[in-house]
């Protein structure tokens, strides 16, 4: 099996980047537990039992994609919009060490008023990702993605809202905070999120997968999520637990408590910082570094130190 220091060192030597830095938060003692999806179907391998040690049972590793917006166009920000997924896929496949999984976090298309066009863009978007040489493709919506039809087109076209999954000793969770129209997770969700966690020690390493911040960074952004914090109450009571998002198209690092919160790069187009006066608006696109502000990110989890290793991986070139 593959060491992490291997992949890191993989991983350079192919140009797709550079580790960053790491999350040590997985220490201590897990408990069983099966995952259900939204369907409340079995998903995943169970937990292992009660004093098993932290962190994974085996090292692996995983991909975060965000924001791919599918279907965008606008040449002052990005004139290669139709080349980007595809690029991605190809040096995904491309690559000698191959992730365990993908999760997608969300704005898998950029959003139209036209529901012909928004199926058109999602079937297309699966079409393209499903050439990952992958096992497991995991998908979650972004507003772009589902606010306009109450996620209507996502669940006929890609799959599930929201869902839950085991493995390899980690508990995985995806929830939906876009659907709503006012962004809300929503009681029902968060009943959902409560059962969903409540087989689990509280020592247990948790990933949680959410599309828009759970903290207000910038609401007049739209950089929030107005019930956000009653999904952190729900995860404080467990130890070892840490968020991935995507949504604002760049790498920044945030703390509620102990939780850690970390949001991944667009591979379509870069947002501002949220220090930025005034309207959001693209960063412009810039023909001398055409991928700047543009990426995806590795996730490794080891078993003994429980470390979880992020690696910011550069866009490809693209070749029209």
């Amino acid at each position: 099996m593959s060491k992490p220091a291997d992949r890191r060192d993989l991983l350079k030597l192919t140009g797709l980047g550079g580790v960053v830095f790491a999350s040590s938060l997985l220490r201590g003692v897990v408990a069983c537990s099966s995952s259900k999806s939204s369907d409340g179907a079995d998903n995943g391998e169970p937990m292992p039992p009660s004093g098993t040690p932290r962190g994974a049972t085996e090292d692996f590793f995983f991909l975060q994609i965000s924001d791919t917006h599918w279907g965008f166009s606008g040449a002052a920000v990005n004139p290669d919009a139709t080349l980007e997924l595809p690029a991605v896929v190809a040096a995904v496949n491309a690559s000698a060490i191959k992730p365990d999984f993908i999760v997608f976090t969300g704005d898998l298309t950029h959003n139209t008023d036209d529901v012909t066009e928004r199926k058109q863009r999602m079937t297309e978007f699966m079409q393209i990702v499903a050439g990952l040489e992958v096992p497991v493709l995991r998908f979650m919506p972004g507003e772009h993605d589902a606010a306009a039809d109450a996620g209507a087109a996502y669940l006929e076209i890609i799959g599930a809202l929201r869902w839950s999954f085991d493995y390899k000793g980690i508990h995985f969770v995806a929830i939906d905070n876009v659907s709503d129209p006012t962004a809300k997770v929503g009681d029902e969700q968060l009943a959902w999120l409560e059962s969903d966690l409540a087989g689990l020690d509280a020592e247990a390493p948790i990933v949680l997968f959410a599309h828009r911040p759970l903290w207000d960074l910038k609401p007049e952004w739209d950089w929030a999520t107005p019930d956000g914090a009653k999904v952190v109450d729900l995860l404080t009571p467990y130890h070892n637990v840490t968020v991935f998002f995507g949504h604002i198209h760049q790498e920044l690092s945030h703390m509620t408590g102990h939780i850690p919160h970390y949001s991944a790069r667009s591979t379509m187009f870069a947002l501002p910082t949220p220090e930025t006066p005034g309207m959001r608006q693209p960063v412009p696109w810039d023909a001398a570094n055409p991928n700047a502000g543009l990426g995806y990110r590795g996730i490794e989890a080891t078993t003994l130190s429980g470390d979880y290793t992020l690696s910011e991986l550069a866009m490809p070139e693209v070749s029209p």
